[in-house]
């Protein structure tokens, strides 16, 4: 009979120990799935963040590029650079000539660590600005 109670007892302790390591077990899972969905947050907010900033970037880009064309419409000599802060960044523009009538524009905006770039090429300034080439620049 001592026999018997004593196999009963140990096997209660085994069921216990069994338990306790099936909850070990599940919680290291749940945990390592809430570490990863964490991370994977983390880099969701990053990339969003990255691509706002992108977007701004262009904005201003545009903007300093519009304003150069302006320069030209008040000027039509205008030959020179400028720069413009908008906001969370700033943007560069620079006209250079070319031959006659012929301008290039430069242009680079900058918010935060993301930079744009564009360049535009005009081939007639009076009557109206012609407009031929208007190319966003890759940043190498």
């Amino acid at each position: 009979m001592l026999d018997r109670i004593s196999n009963n007892y140990y096997s209660k302790q085994q069921n216990g120990f069994i338990l306790l390591i099936s909850v070990l077990v599940v919680g290291m899972v749940c945990l390592a799935i809430a570490t990863s969905l964490l991370l994977a947050g983390i880099d969701f907010s990053r990339a969003s963040l990255a691509l706002d900033q992108s977007n701004q970037a262009k904005a201003l880009v545009n903007a300093c590029a519009e304003e150069a064309l302006q320069q030209i419409r008040d000027s039509i000599p205008f030959n020179g650079n400028g720069n413009l802060s908008l906001g969370p960044g700033s943007c560069t523009y620079t006209v250079t000539q070319q031959t006659g009538q012929n301008r290039t524009i430069t242009a680079s905006g900058t918010v935060g660590t993301v930079t744009r770039k564009v360049k535009i090429i005009l081939d007639k300034i009076t009557p109206q600005i012609n407009i031929t080439n208007w190319q966003e620049l890759a940043d190498f």
